[in-house]
């Protein structure tokens, strides 16, 4: 294996292993410890440890995922079922040394129930997307949209998370008994709060705006955006169809803090048009 295919492979691994960390606290010190479940197949394990207590979740979690892992490694792909594997792997062992160490953790009343939920969306979504950031995928979930879709790609499996959730809300409702609406609750603003952490995370930290800028002074626009704003900047010939001219168009990439500088900068030259569009992830030199 060359050097750098070596350093690759070893970066995937912490990654699983530091997201699998992440996860397993926030579900040890916010959700386990307040009795309300995540969701998928983690929920499940979470249900059926409530009414276990002498067994850790985490072994539910296992019997339930590593299979689904080892059919994803052999289906759909061997390394992505490895990764998944360590994850799922070094969260299960991490929710049991915490459990047996007896790691102190947050107990709410029913007034202070909603920051646990919070806390455990905010802590656990920070995991997943630590995990979905490196390999697109965390969970049981995933492993069984992977494998609907290998055997009929034209399947839309976004209804099957939505499935899980909502049979995990269901199944706390009906049998957690007391408080168990107030429970059910708590796991939809979990899964709320969570999703909203990794659509964040997974935006990227070098987000910008993409202009798009038709001018008939492309030249001096050019050289001020460059001297000004310090990004690149390109250049297209346009055919306007409405006039039937030859125009140009400016493309330009910059920060959100640039934007103000930006609206002055083409305020100077009245005959241009300008659009622009949100760009969540700029890869290569980008400052």
């Amino acid at each position: 294996m060359k050097k750098s295919a070596l350093i690759e492979t070893l970066f995937d691994i912490i990654y699983s292993v530091v997201a699998g960390i992440v996860v397993a606290c926030g579900l040890y010190f916010f959700a386990n410890s307040n009795d309300f479940a995540p969701g998928g197949i983690t929920g499940i394990a979470s249900f059926i440890a409530h009414f276990t207590p002498n067994v850790n979740m985490a072994y539910y979690m296992l019997a339930f995922n590593i299979p689904l892992f080892v059919l994803c490694s052999i289906f759909v792909e061997k390394k992505l079922g490895i990764y998944m594997s360590i994850y799922l792997s070094v969260q299960s062992l991490t929710l049991i040394l915490l459990e047996f160490f007896k790691a102190p953790a947050f107990v709410a009343d029913d007034g202070t129930l909603i920051f646990a939920s919070i806390a455990t969306g905010v802590v656990t979504g920070i995991g997943f997307s630590i995990q979905l950031r490196r390999h697109g995928a965390s969970g049981g979930t995933y492993a069984i949209s992977a494998l609907i879709k290998r055997k009929n790609p034209a399947t839309n499996i976004a209804w099957l998370t939505f499935v899980m959730d909502s049979l995990v809300v269901f199944l706390i409702v009906i049998f957690y008994g007391e408080n168990a609406v107030l429970k059910g609750m708590c796991t939809l603003i979990n899964l709320f709060i969570a999703n909203i952490v990794v659509d964040y995370c997974l935006q990227g930290v070098k987000e910008g705006y993409k202009f798009e800028i038709i001018t008939d002074e492309p030249e001096e626009l050019a050289q001020e955006l460059m001297a000004e704003l310090k990004h690149g900047v390109t250049e297209m010939a346009v055919h306007g169809m409405y006039t039937h001219k030859e125009r140009f168009m400016i493309v330009c990439i910059i920060r959100k803090r640039e934007l103000s500088k930006m609206m002055r900068i083409l305020k100077r030259y009245p005959k241009t048009f300008a659009n622009f569009v949100r760009v969540n992830e700029v890869f290569g030199n980008f400052k």
